[in-house]
């Protein structure tokens, strides 16, 4: 069952002698259908422009729809796919960081759903329609606003550019961080069985629905687009006679209605209210739009086709134009003396053909000449490709084919990192919507994932192989929403392999120091190296004082002040005890394995007399809650204890 972000109104229509409530509420029904309606045609007849290049260009990628006899340039094509396979290759890693101290296991169980979650969302698949539409359109659009309660899930879905009309002085979907510039109403057309809108409960009046007969609308000219784009006949497709299975067209509008956000479906020709719903969230429209090259204060941006299409389109032309003259020079024209040679059939050649001429042969017949392709042609199409390759950072080593001009190692170097530090532009600008996304999938579970669902099971893949968690509503929602880190692979991989490098240039320094912690700089080489924690945790299985330190870590937070002993590892204590937040518990632990490091230089000697430091007497003690001004050379007691306060 999907569950909505929003409130259902009750029915407009009643089959029963309408009382004045019913009345109220047609009066409403109109009123909505009535605002709707207008949104709807301002917003189209400002986009149709728009809409229709768009519908045009789809032609243009997939190169299909042209005459058998002609040839296409794949430049679009080409450019966007290189682009393309880098953005969606870079994976966009999520990571929940808490913003209460009492936060932190519910942000790391965040992290562990979140991972688990992606599979079921199959937001993979979801990203490269998400990526492709930002490419193509300049401006990509997901819906997710669904909570599946059977498998415990958002249930995210992108939606067509070409089936959506916006607010024409939106700037984005939710503007800034204030709102400002964010859409007043958008929505879009979809193809709906019956049966698809039985199933969730926020639907009625479906007795009422009719099939639509209208061929202009967007979801129409969309589809005739696709068809023609893969050089296939366009012809109404006749729904009647499918019945359950027929599709019925409905708008999906998310507008305000009374200062309050709304989501409003409108079937038989936008006349028909089938969905009311006052949405749960009010501070945002539960859409996340993804831009490529985003213009500042501007909706559309820039898209791959807005650099390349012309160009190809000149490619095209100037290629067919040379195709024409090859063919005409494979079939060459010649000139005769008609004075000479009596019979023009007699210049049909045949095998061991004989031609009879009056006179001197050698100037009877002679090949026409004609022009070769001009060496501008050649020169106009590199131009033409060079050009789509400069502004989009997509050289010809990057498309995947050997470069045409010959180039030194250090240019090729220098022009790989700068292709890169444009990719990661992109990839940062992909990062504001994927922060966003994310920010969405936990607000749906706050809103959705009550006490009464169970438990949701989330799956870990690690070193031992699976592992399984289960989580109530409790283990991840946070008493206060937690902050959102979202991190470009590859821009990652190369920050971490320079940090790497530094850092080991660093340890062949440092590690000359008698204090220098070899296990701390290995487990730090081992994460820069991108080793998985558990693998970490296997290499170096925690010793005796971290285990130690954990425990007293537990027993600080909750306000015990646990021993100090003097055969401890200090150091490991201290960069476990690191761990916590500050507390006057804390403090005063850490102060007394201050004093014990302090003691225990002091007496060397003595420890190593008494047999200390092999464990063999049992750990001195000493009241170091405020530091005793007068302190004994020697220790003396049994045990360390923190003072209590």
């Amino acid at each position: 069952m999907l569950f909505g972000i929003g409130v259902m109104v009750a029915p407009f229509y009643m089959e029963e002698e309408k009382t004045l409530e019913e009345k109220q509420l047609e009066t409403l029904h109109r009123r909505v259908v009535s605002q709707v309606d207008a949104e709807y045609e301002y917003a189209k007849k400002i986009q149709e422009e728009k809409l229709t290049e768009w519908r045009a260009r789809l032609k243009v990628y997939n190169n299909q729809k042209r005459k058998k006899t002609k040839v296409g340039d794949p430049l679009l094509f080409t450019v966007f796919q290189t682009i393309f396979a880098s953005l969606y290759g870079d994976r966009l890693k999520v990571a929940f960081l808490p913003t209460e101290p009492g936060d932190k296991e519910v942000a790391e169980n965040l992290n562990i759903t979140a991972e688990y979650d992606y599979g079921l969302m199959e937001k993979d698949v979801l990203d490269y329609e998400w990526d492709w539409d930002a490419m193509f359109f300049g401006r990509g659009f997901v819906l997710n606003m669904e909570f599946d309660s059977k498998r415990k899930v958002p249930a995210p879905e992108v939606m067509s550019p070409l089936a959506i009309l916006r607010d024409p002085r939106a700037v984005s979907v939710n503007g800034n961080s204030k709102g400002y510039g964010g859409a007043r109403f958008l929505g879009r057309e979809v193809a709906m069985t019956k049966f698809q809108m039985e199933k969730n409960p926020a639907y009625f009046n479906l007795d009422k629905l009719s099939l639509s007969d209208d061929k202009e609308n967007l979801l129409k000219k969309e589809e005739r687009a696709r068809d023609y784009a893969q050089g296939l006949q366009t012809t109404w497709k006749e729904e009647s006679k499918l019945e359950d299975n027929a599709y019925y067209n409905v708008l999906q509008w998310f507008t305000f209605f009374k200062g309050e956000r709304y989501l409003i479906e409108l079937a038989n020709n936008r006349s028909l209210v089938i969905r009311f719903q006052r949405l749960k969230q009010q501070d945002r429209w539960p859409i996340q739009d993804r831009t490529l090259f985003p213009i500042a204060h501007d909706w559309n941006g820039v898209s791959v086709p807005d650099l390349v299409e012309d160009k190809q389109r000149a490619r095209a032309i100037l290629l067919n134009l040379g195709l024409e003259a090859a063919k005409a020079n494979a079939n060459p024209m010649y000139l005769f003396d008609i004075n000479r040679i009596k019979r023009r059939d007699a210049l049909n050649f045949e095998f061991n053909k004989t031609i009879p001429v009056d006179g001197d042969t050698t100037t009877a017949v002679s090949p026409m000449r004609k022009d070769l392709v001009k060496q501008e042609v050649q020169w106009i199409m590199g131009l033409l490709d060079e050009s789509a390759q400069r502004a989009l950072a997509t050289p010809e080593l990057q498309q995947g084919s050997p470069s045409s001009k010959q180039r030194t190692l250090g240019e090729l170097e220098l022009v790989s990192s700068k292709v890169d530090t444009r990719y990661s532009l992109a990839a940062k600008i992909f990062g504001w919507s994927e922060r966003r996304f994310w920010q969405q999938w936990y607000r749906l579970y706050k809103d959705y994932f009550k006490e009464g669902m169970g438990e949701k099971i989330a799956r870990l893949t690690g070193i031992w192989g699976a592992d399984f968690r289960a989580f109530t509503r409790e283990n991840i929602i946070a008493v206060k929403d937690p902050d959102i880190k979202i991190e470009s692979k590859n821009v990652s991989d190369i920050e971490r392999s320079i940090e790497r490098q530094l850092f080991t240039a660093y340890l062949g320094m440092a590690s000359q120091d008698p204090e220098f912690n070899h296990r701390a700089s290995l487990k730090e080489l081992g994460r820069l190296s991108e080793l998985p924690e558990a693998k970490i945790k296997q290499l170096f299985p925690p010793t005796i004082d971290e285990i130690q330190a954990e425990k007293e870590n537990d027993e600080i937070e909750k306000g015990n002040i646990p021993q100090v002993q003097i055969t401890d590892d200090h150091q490991t204590h201290l960069i476990i005890h690191g761990k916590l937040n500050k507390s006057k518990q804390l403090d005063a632990h850490i102060k007394t394995h201050y004093e014990a490091m302090r003691i225990k230089k002091l007496n060397i000697k003595t420890f190593q007399e008494m047999g200390l430091e092999k464990g063999a007497i049992q750990p001195i003690q000493a009241n170091i809650g405020g530091l005793r001004k007068k302190r004994s050379p020697l220790p003396v007691p049994q045990t360390y204890e923190t003072g209590r306060s």
